[in-house]
């Protein structure tokens, strides 16, 4: 749902089928959108729609960096694919679809489409007939305006101050889901710890209870992050066997999240000082990359972290980074938005869930030691 004024105007402009004037108008937001990935793919959703390939074509690209498995953007790339003529690469993004969202419509249209047209010289023309626009990703919804009518402000003021006009109190959010299945039974709280063994964390029963009370609030803050580290505590600990899968569960409902919506930003020294304590958290990371190697759909580079000429900033560490997606990887200046993961051998590296260039951090000189 888009509420930000300039993307929500953009898509009420091409709803109106004034594409010109919705890409005009992002496109002059260009640089205070860098990192968002609903700028990049609303632009491209309305380049496609404008007859603009190439623009869409860019601009899901960038998008895919930010977000590498969104489904949505993987239509979108698709369809470019499609109209080419190269149905190899576009039938390779529906079956990710496929997998990302069983129960698309538009990818079981399309991969319908394929199997009948695909290779065949009526490909092209049932393309041309407006076939592919059936096959275009959606327009984002856009949200309720962020200037209320004047009645709507008052009564927001009034339940903001405890309903002072009607003596009504104000309602407090609604749990996020997950909270309802992970509270812990009776016998948990009772005995929430195992006595002997060797664990990496020995806490308290209060200890663990407060962690996993911490850890809940934290979810139902959408502090996914900051919840993880919580419950990794947990897991990590002599917390007893209920409470431990209660906390395996509640780490199960936490969300992916995005450039522009990372909370909590755990710094390289941090999760190098106990990285198992931030095991599936999501970190952001800037520097540059070196020993880029790419085979089939997974690509691998080494970060620099903190690694970047104009910045004058020293090298922090380095950190293998695993993507299993094909983008495009430039040296210099990258933020990696990645989530902690272990190798067999125990060290840590980070699967990567978008990549952002990131010009603050360009650096014609390349990483130290010469170039990658």
């Amino acid at each position: 749902m888009v509420t930000d004024p300039p993307l929500r105007k953009a898509l009420i402009l091409s709803k109106r089928k004034k594409y010109g004037k919705a890409i005009h108008l992002l496109e002059m937001e260009a640089f205070r959108y860098q990192t968002s990935f609903n700028y990049y793919h609303t632009l491209g959703a309305i380049c496609l729609r404008a007859g603009d390939f190439s623009g869409a074509h860019t601009y899901f690209n960038r998008a895919k960096g930010l977000k590498l498995q969104d489904p949505r953007n993987l239509l979108g790339l698709a369809v470019i694919f499609l109209r080419r003529g190269d149905t190899d690469k576009a039938l390779d993004l529906y079956l990710d679809v496929q997998d990302l969202d069983g129960s698309n419509p538009i990818v079981k249209r399309a991969l319908r489409f394929i199997r009948k047209y695909g290779g065949t010289e009526d490909l092209g023309r049932r393309l041309e007939q407006g076939v592919i626009r059936s096959l275009y990703p959606p327009l984002p919804k856009t949200g309720v305006s962020p200037r209320p009518l004047p009645l709507i402000a008052i009564l927001l003021v009034a339940a903001a101050l405890g309903g002072v006009f009607w003596g009504t109190r104000r309602v407090p959010p609604a749990p996020r889901g997950g909270l309802a299945a992970t509270a812990l039974e009776a016998e948990d709280r009772k005995d929430p710890v195992e006595l002997g063994g060797v664990y990496r964390y020995v806490l308290t029963g209060d200890q663990v209870l407060f962690s996993y009370r911490e850890a809940r609030e934290l979810f139902n803050r959408r502090r996914d992050e900051a919840a993880k580290r919580e419950l990794n505590r947990i897991l990590e600990s002599n917390a007893s066997g209920g409470v431990k899968n209660k906390a395996r569960i509640l780490k199960g409902y936490t969300e992916t999240p995005g450039f522009d919506s990372l909370l909590d930003r755990f710094s390289y020294e941090e999760v190098a000082a106990d990285p198992p304590l931030y095991r599936d958290c999501f970190v952001l990371w800037k520097g540059s990359a070196t020993n880029i190697k790419g085979e089939d759909q997974k690509i691998t580079f080494d970060l620099l972290v903190g690694y970047g000429a104009q910045t004058r900033t020293e090298l922090k560490g380095i950190v293998p980074v695993e993507v299993d997606s094909p983008v495009e990887i430039i040296p210099a200046g990258l933020e990696v938005l990645g989530q902690v993961a272990f190798s067999p051998g125990g060290r840590f590296f980070l699967r990567a869930a978008g990549i952002h260039q990131a010009p603050s951090l360009e650096s014609p000189g390349g990483p130290p030691g010469g170039p990658p």
